[in-house]
């Protein structure tokens, strides 16, 4: 563990706000003048949060130490400081990204009050050549933002990137293509195979143009949306099909939007029925339970229990209300083994 270092004292909650009633004052003036005192609360916030993640880092690890039950009394003290388990390990990772970044030279410790939260946690996820320069930017007294962040991290991924073609890095290196429409390419490509990431570097090595970059971010995001969506299908676990080849065909239409959409609403659609099955059985098991419970003296509730069996049943009628025209929906739910199944008729 990093050795716990005292960070300066956080600057004091002094915050000179403008008069809302004030006349003389424009509304640039008053927005800039808010925003000012604003970037004061962020400091404020960040040096909180890495004082609150150490000493919840000092909780647990004291915590880990040896015998029966350890770690109980980390979550009984979060429980008491009614602090859920996934924020206590935000803060504690907060800390050891300052940690990280005072420890290793990068940043001095007063510089930590020259970012603003969220630029802070940007910088702790950014590369390394990123945090450097940064860092080095913090360490000259310049306040950092999280606009700031971004833009470098933009800046050098587009320059530095081997994901891309040679001729999209040095038009970006030439101020040829925006940085920030070049990055997220690279995120893009990164979640696609290398056969896919392969084809569409070789269109962009043909037309190395702003709107070719455009097209190709959009057609990797549907590409990865689409197989994505399309691993969790059960639909498509049924046969032989071949999901990459349906995407190059897809592709080769033009239509892999269309595709993404729909393999995206059959994913929703199939979790939806999913969810109904359960309280499809949940609401017949408890039907059935108050059905036993009740008898000829409450005549009111078997009536109510009457009227649920319209949703209990394996018949299910469902208004959809007066948007939908009034109009009801049934459904007919039948439970079958898996050596029952079918494939679907085509259309």
């Amino acid at each position: 563990m990093v050795p716990s270092m005292a960070l300066p004292e956080a600057p004091q909650l002094r915050l000179d706000l403008p008069d809302p009633e004030s006349d003389t004052l424009s509304t640039m003036e008053f927005l800039a003048r808010l925003e000012e005192a604003w970037a004061v609360c962020d400091r404020f916030d960040l040096q909180t949060e890495i004082w609150r993640g150490r000493i919840l880092r000092s909780v647990r690890d004291r915590e880990r130490r040896g015998g029966e039950g350890r770690g109980t009394g980390f979550l009984q003290w979060l429980r008491e400081r009614e602090i859920s388990k996934t924020r206590a390990y935000t803060l504690i990772q907060l800390a050891e990204s300052a940690d990280g970044l005072v420890g290793e030279g990068l940043l001095e410790e007063a510089s930590v009050n020259n970012f603003s939260k969220r630029a802070f946690l940007e910088t702790a996820q950014a590369d390394p050549e990123v945090q450097l320069m940064i860092s080095e930017a913090a360490n000259e007294g310049q306040q950092i933002t999280r606009k700031q962040v971004r833009r470098l991290t933009d800046e050098f991924t587009a320059a530095t990137s081997p994901l891309l073609p040679e001729e999209i890095r040095q038009r970006t290196a030439d101020n040829l293509l925006p940085p920030r429409a070049v990055a997220p390419l690279v995120r893009e490509l990164a979640k696609l195979p290398e056969e896919q990431q392969d084809d569409l570097r070789r269109v962009l090595r043909d037309e190395p143009e702003l709107e070719r970059v455009k097209d190709v971010t959009l057609t990797a995001r549907w590409l990865s949306k689409a197989a994505e969506a399309g691993l969790a299908v059960r639909a498509f676990q049924q046969g032989n099909l071949d999901l990459e080849k349906a995407l190059q065909e897809a592709q080769r239409l033009d239509a892999l939007g269309l595709l993404a959409d729909a393999v995206g609403q059959a994913q929703a659609l199939e979790s939806a029925v999913l969810k109904l099955h359960t309280s499809w059985r949940r609401l017949g098991g408890l039907q059935e339970r108050l059905w036993v419970e009740s008898g000829s003296s409450t005549p009111h509730l078997r009536e109510l229990l009457t009227v649920l069996q319209s949703l209990s049943g394996t018949t299910m009628r469902v208004s959809l209300g007066e948007l939908a025209g009034g109009k009801r929906v049934r459904l007919q739910l039948v439970e079958e083994s898996p050596d029952q199944l079918e494939p679907p008729p085509l259309p």
